[in-house]
């Protein structure tokens, strides 16, 4: 029989382990997105819909498993429309249910913004336990919907003590992603999550965790002290071929005033058109300008270039380099320094002991 808590969120029994040991004990926080969402029966076109407890009904094994569940719906939004205040609020209730004696917790989300809402709570998240996200390519109305297998992996990921110090990890087709490196590779395919460079962490066969490599590089470390200033705005400008430089011009005359950084996605190793330089260099002496590459998996060089418009020439004009993060990332990591007040010192230092990853 279920119970509800003090809190109101349900607690789901299962299959009792023998008396000496604890069934460890799994929170399950779902935002909605693909894995949530049912057919609109007028039109056929799907938008979430379902709960948290009617997306674990769908979950084969999960009593097998031993794992005591709680479940508790923060938003039901398709991962697009999820916000940074979102992903706070999310934050807030993953440090009460580890608070409360959680082992690990399971986030269900949109596989949109996977990467990112995995990038975000990583830099916040200061607990041993385990925070998970997974979701799904396929909605529970498609043949084969990978939902339920996803759910299963993610609570046997966040219950397994091999990932206490992990910090955020992603979890779908059974393969263990660190927040840090995971990307969204493909559109459709249920093997949509991959780790360019570095590979999966591990993977979840029959009920438990097997390990590739040691825990990854964690850039929570890094961080200090809270949100203190509202409204920050930081702006992503990606290069592409042929660019003049007008965007960063109409950026400058129009709209510098309400940004507060700025992230540049450069070619290769971090080169833009030499028409892209001055109002760079101009923006550079306003806000903090980070510099990544578009490649999605690589470093963004420091002395190897020496042209108008390279790594070298960028950064002798006051941009930041971003060592590999990509350019969504870097986004995020920077607009959580600007939000906690961070100055262009401890900006710049803090990019680059994250982007040394170690």
């Amino acid at each position: 029989m279920n119970a509800t808590d003090g809190n109101g969120n349900e607690a789901i029994d299962v299959a009792a382990e023998p008396a000496d040991r604890r069934d460890p004990r799994v929170a399950v926080l779902t935002l909605g997105g693909t894995i949530a969402m049912t057919a609109d029966p007028s039109t056929g076109a799907v938008r979430p819909a379902l709960s948290a407890r009617q997306l674990l009904d769908t979950v084969p094994g999960l009593t097998a498993l031993g794992v005591s569940l709680r479940v508790r719906d923060i938003r039901n939004l398709p991962g697009a429309s999820l916000s940074l205040a979102d992903l706070d609020g999310l934050h807030t209730a993953i440090e009460a249910e580890s608070a409360d004696g959680a082992d690990g917790v399971v986030v269900v989300q949109g596989t949109d913004t996977i990467e990112e809402t995995a990038f975000y709570l990583d830099l916040l998240h200061r607990s041993d336990i385990p925070v998970v996200v997974t979701g799904a390519l396929r909605n529970p109305t498609q043949p084969g919907p990978d939902g339920p297998a996803n759910l299963y992996a993610a609570v046997v990921a966040a219950s397994s003590a091999r990932l206490r110090g992990a910090g955020c990890v992603v979890v779908l087709g059974d393969e263990i992603h660190a927040a840090r490196t995971v990307t969204k590779a493909h559109s459709t395919s249920p093997a949509a999550f991959t780790s360019p460079g570095s590979g999966p962490l591990g993977l979840v066969a029959e009920g438990r965790v097997w390990s590739h490599h040691g825990l990854p590089y964690r850039t929570s470390a890094r961080l200090t002290g809270d949100v203190v200033r509202d409204g920050v705005r930081v702006l992503l400008h990606t290069v592409t071929l042929g660019d003049d430089g007008l965007a960063l011009e109409l950026l400058l005359d129009g709209a510098a005033d309400r940004c507060h950084g700025l992230v540049v996605a450069g070619f290769g190793v971090g080169h833009v058109p030499e028409a892209a330089v001055a109002p760079l260099e101009r923006l550079a002496a306003r806000i903090p300008v980070v510099l990544t590459s578009r490649t999605g998996a690589g470093p963004v060089l420091a002395a190897t270039y020496g042209f108008p418009g390279s790594e070298r020439d960028l950064l002798s004009r006051g941009l930041i380099r971003g060592g590999d993060l990509t350019p969504y990332k870097a986004r995020l990591l920077l607009h959580r320094l600007l939000a906690t007040r961070c100055q262009l010192p401890e900006i710049t230092a803090a990019f680059e002991a994250v982007g040394r990853r170690g």
